[in-house]
């Protein structure tokens, strides 16, 4: 896809790479991981301010583009970045289970289950950030602001649930391959979510770039 070609190239955010690299924060122990996939929505929110600042959505619809295809674009190339960051996570488990690993106090273990939440989050945010962001992109502040605390609100309600949830605490907060089964179920469940998430967000966000006023 050309448009998903553009966003890799123009505009990618540096800050997003780093957002990418701290995937590795899963090695930090007594570390809540669902903060990792904040980061990457932080990583979301620059391409979105900085694709602003350059002016992105004007270019874009010079080339031979609907709106349709500009939200298209945007939010598969974005929703690419969040499967890498799952996958790096899970790369990092797997070296952390490697050179040694011990219960987390501060939400779930470092595992499949995480991938799972990891899902979820960004489902999350991501029905929450792009359709108030394409109701008008020259306020992506607001919709980080509100994706955000819904993000944050979730890790914490995670964390207490790794405490008071009896399928949290002794199925999905376990080290593996303990309950890989159910942590398996989970994991896809997620994944299911966050496809359908996806499309459905896109919907939703051409609805309203379409009727978006885009003069600054």
């Amino acid at each position: 896809m050309k448009l998903l070609r553009k966003e890799f190239t123009l505009c990618m955010h540096p800050a997003a790479y780093v957002m990418l690299l701290l995937s590795a924060m899963v090695l930090i122990p007594g570390y809540p991981y669902g903060v990792s996939c904040f980061y990457m929505a932080l990583g979301i929110y620059f391409i979105c301010l900085s694709a602003r600042e350059n002016h992105d959505a004007a270019y874009t619809l010079t080339l031979p583009v609907s709106r349709r295809d500009a939200v298209a674009g945007r939010i598969l190339f974005c929703a690419l970045l969040e499967l890498v960051q799952l996958l790096l996570m899970g790369l990092f488990t797997v070296i952390k289970y490697a050179i040694g690993t011990m219960p987390n106090p501060a939400g779930l273990d470092a595992g499949l289950a995480l991938i799972g939440e990891g899902f979820l989050i960004f489902t999350l945010f991501n029905l929450i950030f792009f359709p108030i962001y394409y109701r008008d992109i020259n306020k992506p502040g607001k919709a980080f602001a509100a994706g955000s605390i819904a993000v944050f609100l979730w890790v914490a309600g995670e964390v207490v649930a790794t405490y008071a949830v009896p399928f949290v605490q002794y199925v999905l907060d376990t080290p593996d391959p303990a309950h890989m089964s159910e942590k398996a179920l989970f994991t896809l469940g997620g994944l299911a979510l966050w496809a359908g998430g996806t499309y459905s967000v896109m919907l939703r966000s051409t609805k309203r770039f379409e009727t978006a006023d885009l003069s600054l």
